[in-house]
């Protein structure tokens, strides 16, 4: 068995086996890796994001990417376009894509 081994892997000692063969394992132990570590947790935070861009609605407190706290009071262009009221009678149209977070009523009770 370790024979077996040390041919895949290439080890000195002429036994003919391709020395890329070597190399295969751990690039693919590092690619696994990079997608369990980095990829995968990327790509879920990612879903929930969309899964919250969809389920935004009339009354909800949000905050955008540039952190603006607002209320959305409606919306414009086919739901592209959220209006946001920020003080009375202030108000702000921002694109549905700058949304950063919804803002839950245990954030609101502690601040």
């Amino acid at each position: 068995m370790p024979a077996l081994l040390f041919s895949f892997m290439g080890a000195p000692g002429g036994s003919g086996a391709n020395p890329m063969a070597g190399m295969l394992l751990p690039m693919i132990a590092i690619f696994a890796i990079m997608y369990f570590l980095v990829m995968r947790p990327q790509a879920k935070r990612q879903k929930e994001h969309q899964k919250m861009m969809e389920s935004l609605q009339k009354g909800d407190n949000v905050v955008t990417a540039g952190g603006i706290y607002g209320t959305i009071v409606g919306t414009k262009d086919k739901d592209t376009v959220l209006i946001l009221e920020v003080d009375k009678n202030v108000k702000l149209n921002v694109s549905r894509s700058s949304i950063a977070r919804k803002i839950v009523e245990e954030e609101k009770k502690g601040s």
